[in-house]
């Protein structure tokens, strides 16, 4: 029975750590967050402080391809948000998921 335990205890643990480690987000939830950046600027949305502190402590480690798709997501974005007929479509895209990278890093990696 202790034996049982402590080999639960042992994976909890292993568990817990293998979740902190991997704060990181994926590149697909870094060319997402790149996106909502695009919308929120063509939008007007104002405060987007914790959006861009995810995407430049994320970007520091992603491959030059990564980069630049996420540079490409942000002016489709933007180039989305000039578009009227689709305007309030991308106002609830910017309301719903879109906040979970709004609200910063920590949001973003438990948002996946």
């Amino acid at each position: 029975m202790k034996a049982a335990a402590i080999l639960l205890a042992t994976l909890s643990f292993a568990a817990a750590g293998a979740a902190t480690a991997s704060a990181r987000i994926t590149d697909l939830d870094y060319l997402k967050a790149n996106r909502c950046r695009g919308l929120a600027a063509g939008l007007g949305i104002g405060d987007t402080a914790s959006l861009d502190a995810l995407l430049k402590t994320e970007g520091l480690s992603r491959n030059d391809v990564i980069l630049q798709r996420g540079k490409d997501e942000q002016t489709r974005g933007k180039r989305d948000a000039a578009r009227p007929d689709i305007r309030e479509r991308l106002t609830a895209e910017v309301n719903g998921p879109c906040m979970a990278y709004l609200g910063g890093a920590k949001a973003a990696a438990v948002s996946r």
